[in-house]
């Protein structure tokens, strides 16, 4: 095994995107030349909380893991302006040239709100337990791909070891699916962790987990080890924190106008006129593009579909106008999606000429492939209408874009509206022709929880690939964990954005940005490198109403 220097292991020079953090005009600058005040409760309403489920170990649904970042912490973090990984809970670490072996150096003086210390045994039973969750943490699943122990070298040192590479496990014990909870935790059930069983050593205590309604944090007095990432080197600044969710967009932006909340972090980007809205009113937006898996559909090319012909699948890739969708559902200067990753992920590589739109190309790929236009305007073939069953949770207007852009070739687009536990059961049956996937990690592995049959059980997985295909996309995974040179890693991963776009394996839509309302009174706000919330420097400059 090489040594690397202890806090320094090489990694990608990230791209200048890692940086494209958005905000209003000067804000920032008044948490930057003022003194932070102590006190208050933080007030933030998201969308929804369709997991319903708060251990981080579990846990994909993008607006817990904001929660999960202020409760837990990890050994190691990633900077949001660079994609560096720099210590946390561990001091430095060395990783194998094989990608096989990585030992850390764990903090002294940490602990957990249980009062049980931060040590060697600690780490070991959070990452066996993690794994041992297997399909229950869809996202531990390919952090820990490989997984074969972890050993207690003395209390201030653990190694990991993998039967195969995994080049990203470093990024990825930055992240909350990683964090680390106290022992105790461990003893309880995943669904009693899940429902809010868990003690864990960040800056906030979880004194009230209410699944879809309610959340509360209250402030640890003690906290002294934060991430060198933030300039509050001890306890937060706020009191508390309660987080809620509010599903109408109209009625959120209402709440922070009249005070009522002090952030508005939807999962759709804030529509134009709603930014306008806040900015008259004295608040201020903050924006930063999630890294990882796009906003795309997956096909199910299952023999007998119409998807399973590669023409159809590339005639589909080409319908889709991903100019109009930008300009049309979010506003004139929204990014333009140009992979399966989004911009802002490490190794990403521009696919555009591939996913350009081409009515007229689209159109003699289906005519080859027999699909012929009927007087109606749709296509057939043996008298079967081609159309493409897509089960949405609701006919959302990107959706009804596509749809015209489908109608327009002669494709129809069936959007069958069902709840969100009844689209799991079909992606998981197969019954769709597209499905709907996104993830956010700032490591392109994370695409292999969608798509890689050699780890995911997924129905994106199981159905978008026949064998031969599937062979190759597991192929150009591996290669993509098999070594911790970063330009081995980038020629596998735009081998790998190349492959999936021109196969139809995925049809990229658009780029996800993550938007934020705030009031005038938050201050010192920041994003984490994967655009969740940080609240360690976040203050709030007026009283409580």
């Amino acid at each position: 095994m090489s040594s690397h220097a202890k806090g320094h292991i090489r990694t990608l020079s990230l791209v200048a995107v890692l940086s494209l953090v958005a905000c209003d005009g000067d804000a920032g600058k008044t948490a930057q030349d003022s003194l932070p005040t102590t006190g208050g409760t933080l007030r933030v309403a998201f969308w929804d909380d369709a997991q319903r489920c708060v251990d981080p170990n579990q846990v994909y649904w993008i607006e817990t893991r904001s929660v999960d970042r202020q409760i837990a912490d990890s050994l190691t973090d990633q900077d949001p302006a660079t994609g560096a990984i720099v210590p946390w809970l561990a001091t430095g670490w060395t990783v194998s040239d094989d990608a096989r072996q990585y030992t850390f150096d764990l903090r002294h003086g940490v602990t957990f709100s249980d009062g049980a210390p931060l040590d060697a045994p600690a780490v070991k039973t959070a990452f066996d337990a993690t794994f041992a969750l297997g399909a229950k943490s869809v996202l531990g699943l390919t952090y820990l791909a490989g997984y074969a122990s972890t050993t207690v070298v003395d209390q201030d040192t653990v190694t990991v070891r993998f039967d195969r590479p995994n080049a990203a496990f470093l990024q990825a014990t930055s992240t909350t699916t990683l964090a680390i909870l106290s022992p105790a935790s461990y003893r309880e059930t995943p669904e009693r962790r899940c429902a809010g069983r868990i003690v864990a050593s960040g800056p906030f205590v979880l004194d009230e987990f209410t699944a879809g309604k309610k959340v509360h944090l209250t402030r640890r007095k003690d906290y002294a080890w934060p991430s060198p990432l933030v300039r509050n080197r001890g306890a937060a600044h706020l009191d508390a924190i309660t987080f809620s969710y509010i599903k109408e967009a109209s009625v959120r932006v209402g709440s922070l106008t009249s005070a009522a909340i002090d952030v508005v972090w939807p999962r759709e980007p804030i529509s134009e006129p709603d930014q306008n809205l806040i900015r008259r009113t004295g608040g201020r937006i903050e924006s930063r593009p999630l890294p990882g898996v796009s906003y795309q559909l997956v096909p199910n090319v299952t023999s007998g579909r119409p998807l399973a012909d590669l023409r159809v699948r590339q005639a589909v890739q080409k319908l889709i106008d991903r100019e109009t969708y930008a300009a049309t559902v979010y506003w004139p200067g929204y990014p333009v999606v140009a992979s399966v990753f989004d911009s802002t992920t490490p190794y990403f590589t521009a696919q555009a000429a591939a996913l350009a739109h081409d009515p007229d190309g689209a159109s003699r790929l289906l005519d080859e492939a027999g699909w012929l236009l009927g007087p109606d305007g749709y296509r057939y073939r043996d008298g079967r209408k081609l159309t493409l069953l897509d089960p949405v949770t609701a006919a959302l207007p990107g959706d009804q874009l596509i749809q015209d852009q489908m109608r327009r070739a002669g494709i129809e687009l069936r959007l069958m509206v069902v709840t969100a536990a009844k689209r799991v059961d079909l992606f998981a049956a197969g019954d769709f022709d597209l499905a709907l996937a996104f993830l956010t990690r700032a490591d392109p592995s994370v695409l292999g929880s969608a798509l890689d049959q050699a780890v995911s059980k997924q129905g994106t997985a199981r159905y978008s690939q026949d064998p031969a295909t599937a062979a190759k996309v597991s192929a150009l995974f591996a290669q993509g964990l098999q070594s911790i040179d970063p330009a081995q890693r980038g020629r596998a991963y735009a081998e790998l954005q190349r492959y999936v776009v021109e196969t139809g394996v995925s049809f990229p839509v658009c780029e996800r940005v993550q938007t934020v309302g705030l009031s005038p009174r938050v201050q010192g706000f920041a994003f984490t490198s994967e655009a969740f919330l940080r609240t360690n420097d976040l203050w709030l400059s007026g009283p409580d109403s």
